[in-house]
């Protein structure tokens, strides 16, 4: 049973979507502030966590924050429906995913379920068994471990960000569409716009280039895509 914690000061949205959760399959611990949520996650993570973005003592920005300086733990922003620089800030800080206020249910539990089964893949799921270790140039991916190096430096990635990397670096030299690589990331029934997947990419690339700051092996072309470059 997938643990999620949900962190909102609104304890009617803690309630009411924890109900909704509980019945779907999951199991809840609920949290009405940042460091209560941040204390709790010292001791044990929870499989998923959604963070709302205003909250009192520590906001879901900081514990975000926190937690991407020591997990790839997978999490879900709430975000205002007018406030579109959270979105971007959020996923370039590391979120996978958000969901604007005020949202459906039924959505938040589709987001919920597509992270899940993408965490199910890097953790050994159906199309990672049998995975074989993929060397392209100075990259190591190993799907079974969720572990990543270039140039013989381990590099933490999330989720969203391993696979993003891991279908690029499949064929390098051969362009994939932002629509593709939201196949890759995202299943069909969740919408997410161009600028999530640019965001990904950018934290990406972030990362990279903090283990060898002349990393250029992913490319841009504008209007069309992102192409992996083996050397």
């Amino acid at each position: 049973m997938p643990k999620i914690a949900l962190v909102d000061d609104d304890r009617n949205i803690l309630t009411s979507v924890s109900m909704t959760l509980e019945a779907e399959g999951f199991e809840v611990e609920t949290y009405t502030d940042g460091q209560a949520a941040h204390d709790a996650f010292s001791r044990r993570l929870p499989d998923l966590a959604v963070l709302d973005i205003k909250m009192p003592r520590m906001d879901g920005m900081d514990l975000l924050q926190r937690l991407r300086q020591r997990t790839g733990m997978p999490v879900i922003l709430l975000t205002s429906k007018d406030e579109e620089i959270d979105e971007v800030l959020g996923l370039r800080m590391g979120a996978d995913d958000y969901v604007k206020k005020p949202f459906s249910q039924r959505l938040l539990v589709e987001r919920i379920r597509a992270i899940l089964r993408r965490q199910d893949v890097i953790d050994g799921g159906e199309a990672a068994t049998g995975a074989r270790v993929m060397e392209r140039g100075p990259l190591v991916m190993d799907p079974l471990r969720h572990a990543v190096s270039w140039k013989g430096a381990d590099v933490a990635l999330t989720v969203t960000e391993f696979l993003l990397l891991q279908a690029l670096a499949q064929r390098p030299g051969f362009v994939k569409s932002r629509d593709q690589l939201m196949d890759v990331a995202y299943d069909d029934q969740v919408y997410v716009d161009d600028r999530t997947i640019d965001s990904h990419i950018k934290r990406l690339r972030k990362k990279m280039r903090a283990a060898d700051p002349d990393f250029n092996a992913i490319e841009t072309l504008y209007g069309v895509g992102y192409r992996f470059n083996e050397g």
